[in-house]
């Protein structure tokens, strides 16, 4: 049965496979305004999987906004097979995959699988579920659907407070060391203050 407008699907990232994380945020915020970008370099998973088999190679991201939309960049450090070697070789950079935010995980992973298409990768980590579909035939790239318990949306709502208070002079690319700990002058996170003292 056809879908009814009522299921449209909201994308909310655009990703893209760059040589050099640092370099692509510098492009993109000279050319775009966007970022900044929050680097999480060889991210670790709990559980993870390659078109089946447990094959993970070693990646880098960075993800910062432009607008409302969420853009993420991908470094990979080595030769594995994985859905970013399935587009692109050593040296090449381009457009990878559209993502979009699932409450019921599970029931839209079974939807489009049920509609056809390649479950490619799927992963757990930080306390969320996201999974990789090849819709290359479709859309020229990969389709992410990602999980969204409140403290993912909280770190992306933090990503995006960023970028409505960046300043133009500001880093592109803040490593995770840097964007872990509390700002000085609480650009990026909410600062505590003590309470006024009591009156009685």
């Amino acid at each position: 049965m056809a879908e009814t407008a009522s299921e449209t699907r909201t994308l909310f990232q655009q990703a893209y496979f760059v040589n050099d994380l640092g370099e692509a945020a510098t492009r993109w915020s000279t050319l775009f305004g966007a970022g900044p970008f929050f680097a999480a370099r060889h991210h670790q998973t709990d559980e993870f999987s390659y078109r089946g088999k447990p094959v993970e190679a070693d990646v880098s991201y960075a993800f910062g906004y432009l607008g409302d939309t969420m853009i993420q960049f991908i470094e990979q450090h080595d030769e594995q097979p994985s859905i970013y070697r399935d587009m692109y070789a050593r040296g090449q950079e381009g457009f990878h995959h559209i993502a979009y935010l699932v409450r019921d995980f599970a029931g839209e992973r079974q939807r489009l699988l049920a509609m056809g298409w390649e479950l490619a990768c799927e992963l757990y980590a930080d306390g969320v579920n996201a999974a990789y579909f090849d819709t290359r035939a479709a859309t020229g790239g990969f389709t992410e659907i990602h999980g969204d318990p409140p403290h993912i949306l909280g770190m992306f709502g933090l990503w995006k407070r960023a970028h409505e208070r960046r300043d133009p002079d500001g880093p592109a690319l803040i490593e995770y060391e840097q964007w872990q700990a509390p700002t000085d002058d609480g650009a990026l996170y909410y600062q505590s203050v003590p309470m006024l003292p009591l009156t009685a």
